[in-house]
């Protein structure tokens, strides 16, 4: 059974698990709806720490994917893809409907999303839409699990998938980002 270092920064939290031999020997979630870049490598090294290991022993990485915060999604996946890089050590995306399907077998998986709509599965499709309606599909949506749950559910996943090939996690983006490109054009540059 491998070592798997997971953490996930997709929603307004902060949260990192060790997996070792199929039992969570470290875990560690802090609510914050900002910060995350600040505080996600300290976090991971408090749980390497708890777990009483070095980076050396983890045989795997796994990170939250999304859908969730943008900002969130790009924080974990870049400091994912570039541990693993350093490590040498594979790491395995987890879509964060997955983690919930993993929770609660018997619901629907959704994850909250912006003004009071909900990341869910309609088909073989991950759709964002108004709550109201989603609550109106055939199987009743599941509760938002706590950050310690989701992050354990992540854990889990990769060891399921563990040894197999790691694909390069993506983030995993439903609706298009707030923020746009300026519309005016740019400075002129003097050369």
């Amino acid at each position: 059974m491998p070592c798997i270092l997971a953490f996930d920064t997709t929603h307004a939290h902060c949260a990192a698990a060790i997996l070792q031999d199929g039992e969570v020997r470290a875990l560690r979630a802090e609510e914050m709806r900002k910060g995350q870049a600040e505080r996600l490598m300290g976090l991971l090294q408090d749980c390497v720490e708890d777990a009483d290991l070095t980076w050396s022993d983890l045989d795997a990485l796994a990170v939250g994917i999304g859908p969730g915060n943008f900002t969130g999604i790009r924080i974990a996946v870049s400091a994912a893809r570039g541990l693993a890089l350093a490590l040498d050590i594979p790491v395995y995306g987890v879509n964060g409907l997955a983690q919930r399907a993993r929770l609660f077998p018997q619901l629907r998986a959704a994850a909250p999303a912006p003004r009071d709509n909900v990341y869910t599965i309609v088909g073989d499709s991950p759709v964002m839409m108004p709550r109201s309606e989603a609550e109106k599909l055939d199987d009743p949506l599941c509760p938002d699990p706590a950050a310690e749950d989701l992050v354990k559910a992540i854990a889990e996943i990769a060891a399921d998938r563990w040894p197999e090939t790691a694909e390069r996690p993506a983030p995993l983006y439903i609706k298009p980002p707030d923020a746009a490109p300026a519309k005016d054009p740019g400075p002129q540059i003097i050369a």
